[in-house]
């Protein structure tokens, strides 16, 4: 049962990378896409953790992958403001409107 769990949590985790990936490469800001890509690669990898924990073979072990998820977070969460903070001061302005993909006149 508890491999069964793993192998359930790591695809979901997998599913939710795939999602960010095509949310980077189809929505039509840098903005929208840093949105996509951190919030669905987080949870993908928090899944993916959650489903190697329960491989895990003693807690030194489990700690340590706890450790390389939330330093992931961190990073992650940094790396999106820096990039979006150098977009903003770059003069590019996120889009408005409901959808995006035409600039209403």
């Amino acid at each position: 049962m508890i491999d069964f769990l793993s192998v359930l949590l790591t695809l979901a985790g997998a599913v939710f990378f795939l999602a960010g990936t095509l949310g980077m490469l189809r929505l039509p800001d840098v903005y929208t896409r840093l949105h996509a890509l951190t919030k669905a690669d987080n949870l993908g990898l928090g899944l993916t953790v959650s489903g190697l924990l329960l491989q895990a073979g003693s807690v030194p072990v489990a700690l340590k992958m706890l450790l390389i998820w939330l330093l992931a977070l961190v990073a992650s969460s940094a790396a999106c403001y820096l990039v979006a903070n150098s977009a903003f001061r770059g003069g590019l302005q996120p889009r408005q409107g409901r959808f995006c993909a035409k600039e209403r006149s």
